[in-house]
């Protein structure tokens, strides 16, 4: 029996974990499902998001974004720009009165005014010469936040659809999810809203991501090309002679003694508990299922691992909650495909506390996942 979760967070978590940033997993971006992991993704260094001019704007030639201030809503950027605030909010899904993050990326529907020295172009179109002379011009009478003829790759951008969370979105472009929150400015728990227009984050050595291939991350080999099938017996060939050994006498046994005086409660050795008691119908599997899915009735209670500090509670565009614990050591788990959660960031946790519930809605289990600093590792060697 297989389940397949709707992909959620992993991811992940994150900026939620700045007051933790010590080399904790900021990406987080668990595969519920088939998806590879791409933990190497998060350690890839991406560029700087190039900076706007006064009025916020970024132009490249494909496409303008405006970049919002500290305190501004899309009606006052909107204002600001020169842009009709309502076809602007009908265009990335909010309203004009919305209130928006610092940094937060509003993507424009027609050209406004390019900038000084135009749009930013690709390295191939730009003579050096020519960029050398105009940067040495520039800097000679003014200075400029968008030089002339700017470098640099135009980003991608996706509109984000129903279901999409920050780290599926991640995962499908190949890049860091701490990359994509800072090129787009999102909030600590890292939610994107349906319609939203992200831009995908570009390396430093100036090359787009590869996007992720699924057929590539499924590829399996053919039929026989495995393990060699060894040759079955032949009624020709007798079996070779075997020697065996003979049975051990038999051991005379005495009645155990009555410990029960001194018998104190079991507990046990390993280092986490299981989240909830049933099968685990879906096996960790490391570039595909970098969790573990365990069958519970809805309404179970989700009991933390181990003792730790929750460290980020936030949701995917359906509204599924997903829990992040942080232990000692560097260990993060991950509880998702929960409900009613009985817990807030910053709480400490003991071991076997109700974090939250298995939904009543969907695939009766919860994922379980265990991370060690940027890479997702099998939860069983924790669990026996």
């Amino acid at each position: 029996m297989t389940i397949r979760f709707t992909p959620l967070l992993a991811g992940a978590a994150t900026l939620a974990l700045t007051a933790c940033d010590d080399g904790v997993d900021l990406d987080l971006r668990g595969a519920f499902g088939n998806a590879p992991s791409t933990a190497q993704a998060a350690r890839n260094a991406s560029a700087e998001r190039p900076t706007p001019d006064s009025r916020g704007i970024i132009s490249y030639p494909g496409y303008q974004v405006a970049i919002a201030k500290r305190g501004d809503t899309l009606a006052t950027l909107a204002n600001r720009i020169g842009a009709d605030p309502v076809a602007l909010a009908r265009h990335n899904g909010i309203k004009p009165s919305d209130p928006l993050r610092k940094g937060e990326v509003i993507a424009l529907k027609g050209r406004v005014e390019e900038p000084k020295g135009g749009p930013i172009q690709p390295p191939d179109s730009v003579d050096v010469t020519t960029l050398a002379g105009e940067a040495i011009d520039a800097a000679q009478v003014e200075s400029t936040t968008l030089p002339p003829a700017q470098v640099g790759v135009e980003p991608t951008r996706h509109k984000v659809e129903r279901g999409e969370s920050a780290y599926t979105i991640a995962r499908l472009y190949n890049v860091s999810i701490r990359s994509l929150a800072e090129w787009n400015g999102l909030g600590s728990d890292f939610a994107v809203r349906e319609g939203q227009f992200l831009l995908i984050p570009v390396a430093r050595d100036g090359k787009k991501p590869a996007p992720f291939d699924p057929a590539e991350a499924n590829k399996t080999e053919p039929p026989g090309a495995g393990t060699p099938t060894p040759l079955p017996p032949s009624s020709t060939k007798p079996l070779p002679a075997e020697e065996t050994q003979p049975a051990a006498k038999e051991v005379s046994s005495e009645a155990a003694p009555d410990l029960s005086g001194s018998q104190t409660a079991a507990s046990s050795s390993s280092k986490m508990s299981f989240p909830v008691k049933g099968d685990i119908i879906r096996e960790y599997s490391k570039g595909k299922n970098d969790g573990i899915d365990i069958a519970a009735k809805p309404g179970t209670p989700v009991k933390a691992a181990a003792d730790g500090v929750v460290a980020a509670i936030t949701k995917d565009t359906n509204n599924v909650p997903i829990i992040v614990v942080k232990h000692p050591d560097n260990v993060l788990t991950v509880y998702s495909n929960v409900d009613k959660v009985a817990v807030k960031k910053g709480d400490t946790v003991s071991r076997g506390s109700k974090l939250a519930q298995i939904r009543s809605e969907g695939a009766a289990a919860v994922h379980f996942e265990v991370r060690e600093g940027f890479d997702s590792v099998d939860p069983l060697p924790y669990l026996r």
